[in-house]
This record gives C-alpha cells, sequence and structure tokens, in this order.
C-alpha cells in the first residue's frame, strides 16, 4: 500500500514536465516538403548497434554484480551515494567508448541522405502524423554497407523549421526561479503528504490526503508555472513569425538541419 501511494505522488509531480513539453507541437505541417523523419528506434537493427547494445548488457550486468558487492560492504548512506556516482560514471563512460563513434557514423549518414534529397531538416518520426519524407530505409541501407558513409559537400539550406532548447530556455532566471521554486514546493508538499498517509486510518483518509496534494500542486502550477509557459510561447511565436518559420519543434525531436531561435526567445524572455 505504502508503495502505491508513492508511486502516486512522484506521478502527481509530472505537471511541470508536462506544462513544459505543451512548448512542443505533436505534428508536422503536411506542406512543408523539405522535411525528411526518421524512426530512430528502427537503428537498433542495424548490424553495428545490435553488437553495441549486446555488448552494453553484457557489460552492465558484470558492473552490475560488482555494484551489489560494494554496496553490501559500504559503512553509511554517504558511502553508498559515492559508490553509486562512481558507478553511473563508469557506465556513461562505456556508452560514451561504444556508441559515440556509432552515433557519429549515424549522423554522417543521415547528413548524406538529407544532402541528396535536397531536405534541409529531419526530425523524429514520433512527431509527424502526416507528410514529410521517411528516410530510415536510406539510412540503415548507408549504415549498414560496407564502407563509411562520405559527409556531405553542401551545408543544409535554410530551412523553414525552427526548434528551441528548452534546457537553455529553462536557465533563463525568471523560468529557472519559478521552477526551483516549485521543486522546493513539490518536495514540502510530498513530505507532509507523506507524513499524514503515516498516521492515516482508512484508504479513504489516505485518497483524501492524495486528493489535496495533487489539487495544491495544480494550484501552484497555475500560479507561477502556467503564465511562464504562456509567455514563451508567446515568445517563440513572435521570433518564429520575424523569421517566416512554418512551425518550431523542441530540439529533443530534431535530429539533423533546422533553424536555432533559442537564443532569440531566450532574448525575449529576460
Amino acid at each position: 500500500m505504502r508503495a502505491s501511494f508513492h508511486n502516486r505522488l512522484a506521478a502527481a509531480a509530472g505537471v511541470l514536465a508536462l506544462a513544459c513539453a505543451a512548448l512542443a507541437p505533436a505534428t508536422l505541417a503536411a506542406d512543408v516538403i523539405d522535411i525528411g523523419y526518421l524512426d530512430q528506434a528502427a537503428l537498433a537493427n542495424v548490424p553495428a548497434f545490435a553488437g553495441a547494445s549486446r555488448q552494453l548488457q553484457g557489460f552492465k550486468a558484470s558492473l552490475d554484480q560488482q555494484f551489489a558487492e560494494r554496496m553490501r560492504a559500504a559503512r553509511d548512506q554517504p558511502e553508498q551515494a559515492r559508490i553509486a556516482a562512481e558507478f553511473q560514471d563508469k557506465l556513461a563512460v562505456k556508452q560514451r567508448a561504444v556508441l559515440g563513434p556509432l552515433f557519429a557514423r549515424a549522423q554522417v549518414a543521415i547528413a548524406s541522405i538529407a544532402s541528396s534529397k535536397n531536405l534541409s531538416v529531419v526530425v523524429d518520426k514520433r512527431i509527424v502524423v502526416v507528410g514529410g519524407q521517411d528516410i530510415t530505409k536510406n539510412v540503415i541501407d548507408l549504415l549498414s554497407g560496407p564502407s563509411a558513409p562520405i559527409p556531405p559537400v553542401s551545408t543544409p539550406p535554410p530551412s523553414s523549421v525552427g526548434f528551441v532548447d528548452q534546457a537553455q530556455i529553462d536557465q533563463v532566471p525568471k523560468i529557472k526561479s519559478a521552477n526551483d521554486d516549485f521543486t522546493k514546493f513539490q518536495a514540502e508538499q510530498q513530505q507532509q503528504a507523506e507524513q499524514k498517509l503515516r498516521t492515516a486510518k482508512s484508504d479513504l483518509e489516505r485518497q483524501q490526503i492524495l486528493k489535496d496534494y495533487q489539487q495544491a500542486l495544480a494550484d501552484k502550477q497555475k500560479q507561477t508555472i502556467a503564465p511562464l509557459v504562456d509567455r514563451t510561447r508567446d515568445a517563440i511565436a513572435d521570433v518564429a513569425k520575424k523569421k517566416g518559420l512554418l512551425l518550431v519543434i523542441d530540439r529533443s525531436n530534431l535530429i539533423f538541419g533546422g533553424t536555432d531561435i533559442t537564443s532569440d526567445v531566450t532574448s525575449e524572455l529576460k
């Protein structure tokens, strides 16, 4: 019962992430003809990527065993935290060593295909509902070939698709302050809710505690986060209009090309 409530409390805190995600469009305009899209999940079937995945799985299995042994011998929580950080670093280093060259090769392949098809931008397939050119098979064929992909000679043409880096926008002082304030508020509310749950005498009382917690988060989000989401959306729309962009996506959905308007947006928000 307790674990269940912990999970539901954590899920309720996702309101901030959802508010920020509202800045990214769900679909791409059908009339943009210089857009390509790629199913990144399909790249896992490329032999080199599949081999890298097996290699990482084997490394992680060995690492997990070592981690468990070290944690059993740890004397206190600070030491456990140091061990956890150490092993996370080891895994990250191995991932960069194994996957880094493959990702670099894939990026060259994507750029080569995009250039051959006169595409100004390539996005993740997940955000495309209609329109665009699917270049997944082309990229896989090029990556599966005997020789390394050759980088294109020309740079991507100017794109009517813009993108913003949400991580940079989150560092704008007023937005960072609001995010920090919400995070602190959420932690305080969760602690209070957990304390109440420990002394609750019935499921009905526990449900009311959770409901009150969720409502407190929703009210705080509406007060501090929602106005900034609207302001950020307006700033993105203003910059996009000035630059003649047809649409703007989040950087996380961009694979190649595009017009970066992050600095223009952050300037308007300061």
